[in-house]
């Protein structure tokens, strides 16, 4: 430790933290939590990627989620009724877009209630599952943290009946507003109340269902019925009375601060199991236990099978359970350079499955953009084009250089071999999939300071081009590595260069990699969903002019166990 002054500090503490990494003070770093525990664990290492596996080995490794996860998502808010996702669903196929999931926002749920179905958009529902099915696509439904407040709605009835909703400091459920209007947040942190709360995915698994996304699971709250009356009362004081500025900007302040009010939550209780909590002690543990209570039921309901559930809301440990994504993002190409910069964050903080909406979730995407984006969305694990409602729709089939879609979609099905024995190496050895440059050349000092290019798994380098009206980019190679400019596994073009600075050109029907020395890559045929991938035969790429093995992992995709004896040596040669 003394000659590598290598070490991690976890904080285990879910309250509001304040960070500040020399900001106040270039020499000085602070972390302040407001209340908690000072709970904290000392981990020291021979290199950064040692530290990171010793968090991994105390916090618990990533699950491995089915393989058809690591094929394109199609999403929007909203597909609201069963013939609009055949309509989305024959688009995909009729332009040959690959495709293995659509996602279902909160329009097919009857009124915005977790675990229904809208039977008059979505007639029939597991015979539409099947049949999405039998086109290689799944469907995602969203689930949302807040519970309707309804007399006859079994999960809300169920609820009340048997304490498991938070509650007030009156001792009553503690009513918000969210997507249902009125509504209760399920008491996560009961170990009673979770179980239950999972076991209602049985009703959507029933339908064969495989996939969940949770959201508004921080918990969002638009507004608390308490806060709610107090604004209005404010507002009503002022009508028809000369405002003054002041009093003006007093009806907007008190209107502006109705959503995610930090007193409404320090105004609800959970029920630990017979201790009292104040939400706002363990806010951040809400996301986190959500998901694990569905994580923790798929297993019961199935323990040979794996599902997937991700996230919006989180907190350190919930990997163990689930994956993330990064939240409402924008249409933005600060947003596409802070998608890559989150990568290798979220993988230091033990999760793999992780991704943000490409393209922008809210405003108006732009088809450069969206190119750019999709660019690096090939090389992370969850690939998904979601949007907000009024947004420009941004199916891939409506841009006019379907070509250039086309092109990078295809290669990165080509790379599912490769991203997924990557996935695989990475959780059974609790190693980083996306790794910043001065992980691995820690006494280059210039690669200690590059943030906009990562490696992805063992073998190679990515460098995505994230500014607008851009043709190429400056790349930095901390050694010799060989340049693979390639639009599909028949059109491509390697190059050795040397180390040090390199502009590359790189078209928006194109992708760039670098492959590392004495490294390999697996490239598959491109098919239209996983599920028709073959994996034994390969195109490799390799960085060497003599042989050189590659551990490559192949199951059935969707068995439960990962077993160290389905990683097979590869001699390339």
């Amino acid at each position: 430790l003394k000659e590598t002054g290598v070490y991690g500090l976890f904080w285990d503490n879910p309250h509001k933290l304040h960070i500040d990494l020399g900001y106040a003070d270039d020499q000085c770093w602070r972390m302040e939590a407001e209340d908690g525990p000072l709970d904290y664990y000392y981990l020291a290492g021979d290199s950064m990627a040692a530290v990171v596996s010793a968090y991994t080995r105390l916090t618990g490794r990533a699950p491995l989620p089915p393989l058809w996860t690591l094929g394109y998502h199609q999403s929007r808010w909203s597909y609201a009724s069963a013939q609009e996702v055949r309509d989305i669903a024959c688009c995909l196929r009729e332009y040959d877009i690959p495709c293995d999931a659509i996602h279902l926002d909160i329009d097919y749920m009857e009124n915005y209630k977790d675990f229904t179905i809208n039977g008059e958009r979505f007639p029939d529902f597991p015979a539409f599952v099947k049949e999405m099915r039998e086109r290689g696509i799944r469907l995602i439904p969203i689930i949302d943290a807040g519970v309707k407040v309804e007399k006859g709605y079994s999960v809300y009835e169920e609820g009340v009946k048997n304490n498991y909703f938070c509650k007030g400091e009156d001792g009553e459920p503690f009513v918000v507003g969210v997507w249902p209007g009125d509504s209760v947040f399920p008491d996560f942190l009961n170990s009673k109340a979770r179980e239950w709360f999972g076991s209602n995915y049985k009703t959507l698994l029933d339908c064969g269902i495989e996939g969940f996304w949770n959201d508004m699971n921080e918990p969002s709250v638009f507004y608390s019925k308490k806060n709610l009356a107090k604004t209005i009362e404010h507002i009503s004081g002022k009508a028809g009375k000369n405002l003054s500025l002041q009093e003006f900007w007093s009806i907007t302040g008190a209107v502006a601060t109705l959503a995610n009010n930090p007193e409404d939550y320090a105004s609800f209780y959970h029920d630990a199991d017979g201790k009292q909590i104040r939400h706002s002690e363990v806010h951040n543990l809400f996301g986190y236990n959500m998901v694990r209570s569905a994580s923790e039921y798929f297993k019961e309901y199935d323990d040979k099978k794996r599902f997937l559930i991700y996230s919006r809301s989180s907190h350190i440990g919930m990997h163990r359970y689930g994956g993330i994504w990064t939240g409402d993002n924008a249409s933005r190409w600060e947003h596409l350079l802070m998608n890559l910069k989150m990568l290798p964050s979220l993988n230091m903080c033990g999760f793999l499955y992780a991704g943000a909406d490409i393209g922008g979730f809210g405003q108006d995407t732009t088809e450069d953009l969206m190119l750019r984006w999709l660019a690096l969305g090939i090389f992370v694990p969850l690939l998904r084009n979601h949007c907000t409602f009024g947004a420009r729709r941004q199916e891939f089939y409506l841009f006019e250089n379907k070509k250039a879609i086309k092109n990078l979609l295809d290669l990165r099905y080509s790379l599912i071999p490769y991203l997924y024995s990557e996935y695989v190496k990475s959780a059974l050895r609790g190693e980083l999939l996306y790794t910043p440059l001065g992980f691995l050349y820690p006494n280059d000092e210039r690669a200690k300071e590059i943030e906009d290019q990562l490696f992805v798994g063992g073998s190679i380098m990515i460098a995505p081009v994230y500014r607008q009206n851009e043709k190429g980019r400056l790349v930095y190679l901390p050694e010799s590595m060989k340049m693979v400019k390639i639009k599909s596994v028949t059109d491509y073009r390697e190059e050795v260069l040397p180390r040090g600075d390199h502009y590359i050109e790189i078209g928006f029907d194109e992708t760039v990699f670098f492959i590392a020395p004495g490294k390999a890559l697996p490239l598959a045929n491109p098919v239209s969903h996983v599920e028709e991938l073959d994996d034994k035969n390969f195109l490799w790429l390799k960085n060497s002019e003599g042989e050189v093995d590659y551990e490559l992992y192949t199951d059935d995709g969707v068995t439960a166990d990962i077993r160290f004896e389905n990683i097979k040596t590869i001699k390339v040669k």
